[in-house]
This record gives structure tokens, sequence and C-alpha cells, in this order.
């Protein structure tokens, strides 16, 4: 469902397929600790890890993983990922670089990017995501673009001694549809 690998333009940001170029970033990214605990990430990931893990992205016709970029520099990425053909569904799954590039709209446009073109060009209904409850910035945008918060997963994650819940969201198809002729 995703062979293809698209670049995706927008007014801030350009998803691009992620490659080896984008290895300094995606390990700025995963050794940043504030973006570690927005996202639950508890191990850490070497350089040549972090090379291997860009350059066969590519390779997966099951998930999509793009780098966000803002002009020529890495802020981030985003993926579709756990696709069940069956059900017609994914997970989506975004980080961007830390504290330095939070409130610019970046995130909010990468998603809306990647979900216009989920969903005018596969068969997906359903696209859900994980997001912590302390992340109240995070969950803000994910409502504002049209997730709707499905459940709580209570004490998922342990960090620094103290449990945390993660909350369920999903967009349906119809809901991303009738949003998108909303704002044509």
């Amino acid at each position: 469902m995703f062979a293809e690998k698209p670049t995706l333009k927008g007014e801030r940001v350009t998803l691009l397929p992620v490659g080896p170029e984008h290895v300094e970033g995606l390990f700025t990214l995963v050794s940043d600790p504030e973006v570690a605990r927005l996202t639950g990430s508890h191990g850490e990931i070497d350089h040549e890890a972090a090379r291997q893990w860009y350059t066969t992205r590519g390779d997966h016709a099951d998930r999509l993983d793009l780098a966000i970029m803002a002009g020529d520099e890495y802020v981030g990425e985003i993926v579709l990922n756990e696709l069940n053909r069956h059900n017609l569904s994914c997970n989506l799954r975004i980080a961007l670089l830390g504290s330095r590039v939070f409130g610019k709209g970046y995130g909010t446009e990468a998603i809306e990017l990647l979900l216009d073109h989920a969903f005018a060009t596969t068969p997906l209904h359903r696209i859900s995501l994980g997001v912590y409850a302390f992340n109240d910035r995070a969950r803000h945008v994910y409502k504002k673009i049209g997730f709707v918060e499905e459940g709580v997963l209570r004490d998922d994650l342990l960090w620094d001694g103290e449990w945390h819940d993660a909350v369920t969201m999903s967009v349906l198809r119809p809901e991303w549809q009738a949003r998108s002729r909303k704002l044509a």
C-alpha cells in the first residue's frame, strides 16, 4: 500500500522519503531527552543503527517513513506504520526535533499533508495514534486536525518512576473527507 514513497509539499514543510541524508537529523531527534519523554522512548540508538534504519525504510511497502523538512533543515519525521490491510487501518507516528521547532506549525502541516495523501491515494479507512496524557500540546493539535479520542491505556508508560496514561485517537476517512470539503 505504501510502495511508492511520495514527496509532499506544503507552505511550511516538505515531506521527503527518508534516506541516509537524514541520518544526522534522526540521530539528533532520538538523542533529545524531551523527545524521548514525549515519545516514551527508553532505548538508545547509536549512529550506525540510525543510518541503517533510514537506509532501509524505502524497502518496506507496508509503511511510509517521511522526513519533515523546513527548507533544507530536517525538523522531524512522520510515519504511517502498523498497516492492517484487512481492516484498512494503520498507525501514525510523528516526532519533531524538540522545543526549538515546536509551535511553528510544522507538525500540524505535516500531519495534514500525510492524511490528505493517505486518504486520497489508498483505501485506508482509519488512521490512529497514541499520545501520552501529559502531552497537552500534541493532543490539542490532533483534536484540531480532526482526531477523536477513543480511549485511555491506563498506566501505559513508566517514566522517571511515575506512571502515565496513553490516549488512543483516530480519524476516519469519512471524517477527513467531510473536514476537507469544509476547508475547500
